[in-house]
């Protein structure tokens, strides 16, 4: 009797396999039952090997063996996982074994897994294909009454595999090809680069180049409040002439570039009655779209800090262990024409939830559910649909797995409802020949927004309602009782954050907020949803990009790689419009519109130009804007110039590396080094474990080598050794009285000191860091903290365990030490507790960074160790001394020598 043997892409899927068909038996790694024999991979279990010739054993990586374009692809089991793929491939060679299902995940990662572990195992039986979009019992019963035939599934199976082999290609040779350029000089400096990969960094970096290049200019707006027999409105300036100019898009119509045009239109209005016309007309908005996998991953970022890999596996987990959502690799947003009756039966089921009842019951109450071509549209759906909920109920899901299952579940209950409506008012206020304009919305009908808790005509904490104009009779003159000028400055663009980076992954390099664009440019982006969270977290990994909070930050090693890529010419690896066409041509292949040879040609093509622009590559430096520098040389006094690598003399042996501590040199802060013979303190470098620290660089002569080097100078022990020489302030500004002994307190290096702490012996220990939390104190804060006893609210502090920016004030306690205080949180009339508790919560998280609650919290410890053991007690007592005050850790205090030299930079 011959079996079918069904290999499923993890083991839980395949267990769910066995107990919907229902009649196996399990064994060690598979089940089975008279018609089925049912195992499963984990994940990936063979790569592509690299051949033979051109694996370098030993050495380094050099160009004799590139371009790596081989014949064919062998394929080499993952070390890790070798045992599941020995017992795969003792199944499939059963003799009874005479057909093979697919039953990894429904896309081109589930369809490369099997196929490769059918190549492996040389398999030579017909193959049939499991489409699961749910992970239902019924949903896969279903499934198996629709199997796909091996020919339906080859176009599929193509692109899987150019998708992999041009990973290969491109990631092994253009690797290669840029660590042998780098290591030219020696050593061994990795730099990776890959097909989707650099085009995405090529993004961020382009981003913050332009945030860089921003020159931040001063602009000035009117606003004004008008008053009239029912109330206060308020209103800006306008230009009526304005025009948008393509040249110069921070131009406004509210702007004014200086403040004499400001002041006079503000003198012109003063006091002055103005006349009203007003248009006000009805408009609507629709309801977002169902979820993509790429929508979810920005939407999850931006409302809760969800990394896009966080937002897949809480996707992945909800729809395969807890079955209630759909497929969640997909990049559709419509549903399938012939899906109404499943979507009532999964509305039916939310109506069995209180949270969801009110919606979902009025959804099948007055029989929303109708054919929409901006829900059920097969033409817009490829092999999967949108994400949306299952008819299984949720149970025993995690707070994050709840947070996304409400997220998707209320954006296909809302897509459902009708627009919501709002009336639209403009009023302009005439004053003096001037133009101020007013802008109303309200809300009339909550349509969609009603899911989401939103109500029509909603008032606010005054119980006036949001976004209501105060009427102004016809013909009704207006009074002109408050005008100013505010001064504004331009800022430059924001940085990505996930969220932002994924809209621009999606749009090939274009920020796409236009659904109707992000259409027309889908299957052209870089990358697929499925593997857009992998490439950045690849890109972090390698260090390329780090995490602020939310924002994506480029190293110092991305600008590098950058310059290398653009002075070879290799456009091929930074363009993200050219990587996204080929991203589109292998959608178009899983179509069968494009062949399998025609792609992969291409690709060897683009493999060949990234190794020749490399290898023949003879010049001393990249090309680049590189600069000669004003400052002579501290050697010999002759000129420096920068280029790929460093600032060296034309003349001497001198040169410092453009990247000490992986914080990229700019020109300015470079002319300063060599001038003065150090600079900062300068915040931004990283040490190898990726911490952010501040440090003062000098530039000091090497008596063995009779050259200078670059130092790096932490301060920590400043005026502290018994044999330095004493420090002599003579001539610099006293910034006002010790707060612990009176004297006068004087910068000093990375830090702020009292002039008793350098005498010997030390006559006061007082000492507070320049740079707390990477905000840096400047001189006039720290006069107010001595002579005032509290620092203006400062927004530049960095959480170091959250990485989040907060505000707070820096005050002098009654001890003399420096500590923060936070702001007071305005509250809701009713949600006074609540606030309390989340804001003390948040104070808390702050303060455990910054050691600013080190008192509470020793009074606390002390408590705690006069119940404890004398042993406990002293343990607990040796760890509190090493607790400090904001004031301690910002100044540096660590174990590391005061001055280390700065490792020369690939």
């Amino acid at each position: 009797m011959t079996k079918t043997l069904i290999i499923a892409e993890k083991p839980s899927v395949a267990a769910d396999i066995a107990k919907a068909i229902g009649g196996f038996t399990k064994h060690d790694e598979y089940f089975e039952s008279d018609d089925y024999v049912l195992s499963s991979a984990v994940g990936h279990l063979v790569e592509i090997a690299v051949p033979e010739e051109y694996d370098v054993k030993r050495g380094k990586w050099s160009f004799a063996h590139l371009p790596m374009i081989p014949p064919h692809f062998d394929l080499n089991p993952i070390a890790k996982t070798e045992s599941r793929l020995k017992v795969l491939n003792r199944l499939i060679k059963r003799k009874d074994v005479d057909m093979l299902i697919n039953a990894c995940d429904a896309g081109r990662e589930g369809e490369l897994i099997f196929r490769l572990i059918a190549q492996y195992a040389k398999a030579k039986q017909p193959i049939k294909r499991l489409w699961l979009q749910s992970m239902t019992q019924g949903a896969i019963r279903e499934a198996f009454k629709q199997l796909r035939g091996d020919e339906e599934m080859m176009p599929l199976a193509d692109a899987a595999r150019c998708r992999s082999e041009a990973d290969w290609l491109i990631g092994i040779n253009g690797t290669r090809a840029m660590t042998a350029f780098n290591s030219k000089e020696g050593g061994f400096y990795l730099t990776t680069v890959g097909r989707v990969q650099t085009p995405t960094l090529s993004i961020v970096v382009e981003r913050e180049e332009k945030i860089k290049q921003f020159v931040s200019r001063d602009y000035w707006e009117v606003r004004a409040e008008f008053v009239c027999a029912a109330g206060i409105y308020e209103g800006r300036w306008q230009d009526p002439q304005f025009k948008r100019d393509e040249t110069d898009p921070e131009k406004r119509a509210e702007r004014l570039w200086s403040r004499a045009a400001a002041e006079s239109i503000v003198a012109a209005c003063r006091s002055k009655t103005g006349s009203v016309t007003e248009e006000s007309k009805p408009t609507t908005s629709a309801a977002p779209a169902l979820f993509d996998l790429t929508s979810l991953q920005r939407e999850a970022n931006a409302r809760f800090g969800f990394s896009a890999k966080n937002t897949l596996g809480l996707a992945q987990a909800l729809y395969e262990r807890h079955k209630v959502l759909t497929y969640p690799r997909t990049d559709s947003r419509h549903l399938p024409e012939d899906y109404l009756g499943s979507v009532k039966e999964t509305l039916a089921v939310l109506s069995e939830n209180n949270n969801y009842q009110p919606f979902s019951s009025q959804i099948l109450n007055k029989n929303w559910v109708k054919p929409n071509k901006r829900i059920f549209d097969n033409s817009k759906i490829s092999d999967h649909f949108a994400i949306i909920p299952t008819t299984q109920a949720p149970k025993n899901l995690s707070e994050p797995e709840q947070k996304l299952y409400d997220m998707v579940t209320r954006r296909f209950m809302a897509i459902f409802f009708p627009p919501a409506e709002y009336q639209v008012t403009t009023r302009m206020t005439e004053v003096s020949g001037h133009r101020f304009k007013t802008e109303g919305k309200v809300m009339t009908n909550a349509g969609w927004t009603a899911v989401y808790g939103r109500e029509a005509l909603s008032t606010n904490e005054e119980g006036q309602t949001s976004g209501m104009l105060v009427p102004v009779a016809a013909g009704e003159k207006v009074r002109t009782e408050d005008v100013n000028a505010n001064g504004l400055v331009t800022k430059p663009p924001p940085r990505y954050t996930e969220a932002t980076l994924l809209s621009a992954m999606e749009g090939a390099g274009k920020l796409i907020d236009d659904e109707d664009l992000r259409d027309a440019m889908a299957g052209k982006g870089l990358g697929t949803p499925a593997t857009r969270a992998a490439t950045i977290e690849g890109l972090l990994s390698e260090k390329y990009l780090l995490r602020e909070g939310r924002e994506l930050m480029p190293t110092a090693k991305a600008f590098q790689l950058m310059t290398l890529l653009r002075g070879l010419g290799v456009s091929e690896l930074t363009a993200p419009e050219l990587t996204g066409e080929w991203e589109y041509k292998l959608a178009q292949m899983e179509r069968g519109r494009i062949s399998r040879d025609e792609f992969m040609r291409e690709i060897a093509q683009m493999t060949q130009i990234i190794v020749k622009r490399a290898k023949e590559y003879n010049n001393d430096t990249i090309p680049g804007d590189y600069a000669t520098l004003v400052t002579p040389c501290p050697n010999c006094g002759s000129v420096v110039k920068e280029n790929y690598r460093r600032f060296a003399c034309t003349k001497c042996e001198f040169s410092i590396g453009k990247t000490p501590g992986s914080r990229q040199f700019e020109v300015a802060e470079v002319e300063e080094l060599l001038s003065n013979r150090t600079i900062g303190p300068l915040q931004g470098f990283r040490s190898k474990m990726g911490k952010p620290f501040a440090a003062i660089l000098r530039i000091a002569r090497d008596e063995d080598l009779n050259n200078f080097k670059l130092e790096f100078d932490f301060g920590q022990n400043n005026g502290d050794s018994e044999d330095g020489e004493p420090v002599d302030f003579t001539g610099q500004t006293v910034l006002g009285p010790c707060p612990k002994c009176g004297s006068g307190v004087y910068e000093l290096g990375l830090a702020y000191v009292c002039e008793r702490s350098v005498l010997r012996p030390k006559g006061c220990d007082f000492r507070s860091g320049r740079i707390i939390l990477q905000q840096e104190i400047l001189p006039e804060q720290m006069v107010k903290l001595l002579n005032e006893g509290k620092t203006d609210l400062m927004p530049g502090f960095v959480s170091q365990r959250t990485r989040r920016p907060f505000k707070a004030f820096l005050v002098r306690g009654k001890d003399g030490k420096v500590s923060f205080e936070f702001e007071e949180r305005k509250v809701k009339p009713g949600g006074a507790a609540k606030a309390a508790a989340k804001a003390g919560k948040a104070g808390a998280d702050d303060e455990a960074d910054a050691d600013a609650a080190a008192p509470a919290r020793k009074a606390s410890a002390a408590k705690t160790a006069a119940k404890k053991p004398a042993a406990k007690k002293a343990a607990a007592k040796k760890t509190a001394a090493k607790k400090t005050t904001a004031s301690k850790t910002a100044a540096g205090k660590t174990a590391a020598p005061r001055k280390a030299v700065a490792k020369k930079a690939a």
